[in-house]
């Protein structure tokens, strides 16, 4: 696990001294890293840090995080256990969906993250999420399904389940999607025991 969080340490590092997305950094009040068990079984992967998340340094701590913490607790699982991270590190000014070359200029450091955990599960939260893992498919017709995906670091070649949801925040501004999210999150545990 010390390896893990070292490895962690060095891709916070190497965003800051690469100067990734200057415009962005300039714009934040901090770099926003993952966050949880660095061995964890699951991951969970959003866009990119909101206003409260910026401010804390912490993915998922403001009203998305209250849900997602409240589905955690619903599903037997404490945050702690899981780990929660970001595609784009810093917060988009007046939380603006991220732009693509944003995404782009910090997927290689999140193939770092997810190499460094080596999570059972990823479970994208929401469309921008999704995209880079099933770039062919709508959120609307994937939530909930798993796919396995195979994810190239450099010369490594890694496949993993992934199954995306509905972003948590989605939930608040479109009370249809709650049942959709709160089933989806249902079905975790028993894809993590059904992995190898």
């Amino acid at each position: 696990m010390r390896k893990n969080i070292t490895i962690l340490e060095q891709i916070k590092a190497d965003i800051i001294s690469q100067n990734i997305c200057p415009d962005l950094a300039k714009q934040a009040t901090n770099l926003v890293m993952g966050v949880g068990n660095t061995d964890a079984d699951v991951m969970f992967i959003g866009e990119a840090p909101g206003k409260a998340e910026d401010e804390q340094a912490q993915p998922f701590v403001g009203a998305a995080g209250k849900i997602l913490n409240r589905a955690l607790i619903d599903n037997d699982f404490k945050r702690e256990d899981v780990y929660i991270t970001n595609i784009v590190k810093f917060r988009p000014p007046n939380n603006r969906d991220p732009l693509p070359e944003e995404k782009r200029a910090f997927w290689p450091f999140l193939l770092r993250e997810i190499k460094a955990v080596s999570p059972k599960l990823i479970v994208p939260l929401g469309r921008h999420s999704m995209g880079y893992f099933l770039p062919n498919y709508s959120i609307s017709t994937m939530h909930g399904k798993t796919r396995d995906v195979v994810i190239t670091n450099g010369e490594v070649k890694q496949t993993i389940v992934v199954m995306p949801i509905y972003h948590p925040a989605a939930t608040i501004y479109n009370q249809y999607l709650k049942g959709d999210f709160d089933k989806d999150f249902a079905k975790i545990k028993k894809i993590i025991k059904e992995i190898k």
